[in-house]
């Protein structure tokens, strides 16, 4: 197979999640003001969804990486989880109550959870390990696109056509992610069939190195909650100004404008990550995070400043998707890269799901106690990074 990052499968992985973020982003974008507005929900529904979202799926993640390791393939795995995203996030059109949304979502993100790391690894196993930078940034640079295409949608037709019909249109793009994979990628790994392996003792067997990052990646994904915060924090701020619905197409405006600097900086980052320490430019992702947290207690509503916010938290999350899943490749040997990816997006799923409860709970007592929550484990994941960085370099030398 072609080995050359820009292949087949990278620009086949690229348009898939093009078409799934596009999907599922459209229904993101709207889905605060639609459980506080329409269903007269509130911030801790909406951390207690996205939270147990997060959750159901984080186990799944972790043994569909590895079964792809013993299965020897990841595209039945991965194009499963694309169906299961694409078809029953739109669902969200039929809810009455925010339970609803919440199975619907629980469902969907539990198909992420089972596409997420056997679709990293085969991304992996598709390139050369010099470029795992340029690969990795450019299908993250391609799943923001989505992300920014799907809520633009969102937000030109929301005053038209509503809540319910903007989900239904989602369904069209998540339709295109199950067929561009199904039909599109082409299978690497196809030789560990007869292989007998035990999950536990395969994560028990990870190189140390990468268990030191796991740590770290678990501090910053309790403090690293969900970007609806912001699209919510934004609505409450300006709605007194504003009015209930241009609030609401503010913050839809300004989740597009942070998924703009994240496609970007994807790249940036990833490009980057091929020529510099990919273990630093992480740390200088998770400065971002608390620098930006910081930014929403300090700073009053004004449109520009919140522009800015924003725009720093897609360079933010631009890098974190870029170079996270890259350094994890470069730890990784190929026969343990899906059981790695999965151990990985596990931690990252509990740690969303703590991240994003707790950022609930402690909204319904001021906003800010949130963003200082985020911004206190942020610096510590930095602080981390760079100690273990500094470390294990001093070892190597």
């Amino acid at each position: 197979m072609d080995r050359r990052w820009f292949n087949r499968n990278v620009t086949a992985m690229g348009f898939t999640s093009l078409f799934s973020d596009m999907s599922h982003e459209m229904a993101t974008s709207i889905l605060a003001q639609f459980i506080t507005i329409e269903l007269g929900g509130s911030a801790a529904f909406l951390g207690l969804i996205e939270g147990l979202s997060d959750f159901s799926s984080s186990f799944v993640k972790m043994y569909s990486g590895w079964f792809s390791d013993r299965l020897g393939k990841r595209k039945p795995l991965a194009t499963l989880g694309y169906a299961m995203t694409g078809l029953l996030i739109p669902t969200f059109a039929i809810a009455t109550s925010w339970i609803h949304v919440l199975v619907s979502r629980i469902l969907g993100w539990v198909g992420r959870g089972t596409r997420e790391a056997p679709r990293d690894a085969l991304l992996a196993d598709s390139v050369e390990p010099s470029n795992y930078g340029h690969a990795f940034g450019f299908h993250r640079m391609m799943d923001t696109l989505g992300a920014i295409i799907g809520p633009s949608i969102a937000f030109l037709l929301l005053p038209a056509i509503g809540f319910r019909n903007v989900f239904w249109i989602s369904v069209i793009p998540g339709t295109l992610s199950i067929l561009v994979f199904a039909v599109f990628t082409k299978e690497v790994l196809s030789t560990r069939k007869s292989e007998k392996r035990k999950l536990w003792a395969d994560i028990g067997s990870l190189p140390r190195r990468f268990r030191f990052f796991l740590i770290v990646a678990a501090v910053y994904g309790m403090g690293n909650f969900a970007n609806t915060f912001l699209v919510l924090k934004t609505a409450e701020a300006f709605i007194p100004a504003l009015g209930v619905v241009e609030a609401s197409r503010l913050g839809t405006l300004l989740y597009i404008l942070l998924n703009v600097g994240s496609s970007i900086f994807a790249y940036v980052f990833g490009a980057l990550g091929d020529r510099f320490n990919k273990g630093t430019l992480l740390a200088l992702a998770y400065l971002l995070f608390s620098t930006y947290c910081v930014g929403f207690i300090v700073f009053s509503p004004m449109i520009l400043t919140y522009a800015a916010l924003f725009l720093l938290a897609g360079v933010e999350t631009g890098g974190i998707d870029a170079t996270a899943r890259a350094y994890a490749a470069e730890l990784l040997g190929e026969r343990e890269r899906g059981t790695g990816f999965g151990v990985m997006s596990t931690i990252d799923g509990v740690g969303d799901f703590v991240s994003s409860a707790a950022a609930g709970l402690l909204w319904t007592l001021s906003s800010s106690f949130a963003f200082v929550y985020g911004s206190v484990l942020g610096l510590a994941a930095m602080v981390m990074l760079l100690a273990i960085n500094t470390s294990f370099g001093a070892i190597e030398n």
